[in-house]
């Protein structure tokens, strides 16, 4: 035996407990790590679209005329009928816009507290409180029913010299609306069948007015979901030669 071979010798016991560490807890290796790889950008020779400014989605503010002042901010006091009431006598014959209104709503709410007509056949749905804006004031929220299930939601908040400000006139088909925080949530229909599109509108600072912020299309619980495709169809044996 040679001096290189006398050499090797002691090294051989070593090899069992090096093998047996990983058994022990030890770190093993798991394979090649995937390589990390960021966004590709698709055909960067296309020339895009331009994207314009962005321009305020609801209505802008405005001041309610033909009302009283409201006292320090507080909207409790203000009455929900004169109030929509007064926003008519400001845009007679509107059909349109923020104050679009169709004739019968328009004479129905008109007619709303006047001797023998029920206070149910008010399409001015009764009012809900909520600070929207995060000045520690309430804001009023206002309903009124259209026909054909359409609704004109409508918000309003009282600045320090006591004039009532809209800050939100939209007017949807609604399944449904909800407070959540500061925000008021409209749910409508979607277009899609089993589907819904709910949109949050929230105060902005800057525009000074409700903001259709955040949108969402949810599918309704309980609804099937679309069938799977259809497996391709196997070719024929002689078609597969």
């Amino acid at each position: 035996m040679n001096r290189a071979a006398l050499l090797a010798l002691p090294l051989l016991p070593l090899l069992p407990l090096l093998a047996g560490c990983g058994d022990a807890g030890g770190l093993v290796a798991a394979g090649p790590t995937a390589t990390a790889s960021g966004p590709v950008h698709l055909w960067p020779s296309h020339r895009g679209a331009s994207v314009p400014p962005a321009e305020p989605g609801g209505a802008p503010p405005e001041y309610v005329q033909g009302l009283a002042r409201v006292t320090d901010q507080n909207v409790h006091g203000v009455d929900p009928v004169a109030l929509v009431q007064a926003e008519l006598a400001a845009h007679p014959n509107t059909d349109v816009g923020p104050d679009g209104m169709p004739p019968e709503t328009v004479a129905a709410i008109k007619a709303c507290g006047r001797a023998g007509q029920p206070r149910e056949q008010c399409p001015v749905l009764a009012p809900y409180y909520r600070d929207l804006t995060g000045n520690g004031r309430d804001e009023l929220v206002v309903g009124i029913e259209m026909p054909d299930r359409m609704m004109s939601v409508r918000a309003y908040t009282a600045d320090p010299d006591g004039r009532l400000n809209r800050i939100m006139s939209t007017t949807q088909t609604v399944v449904a609306v909800d407070l959540a925080g500061r925000d008021v949530v409209l749910r409508v229909p979607s277009g899609n069948p089993g589907y819904e599109l709910i949109t949050a509108w929230s105060w902005d600072e800057k525009q000074r007015t409700m903001l259709p912020a955040r949108e969402q299309i949810v599918r309704l619980p309980g609804t099937a979901q679309s069938p799977a495709p259809s497996p391709p169809l196997k070719p024929s044996v002689e078609g597969a030669r």
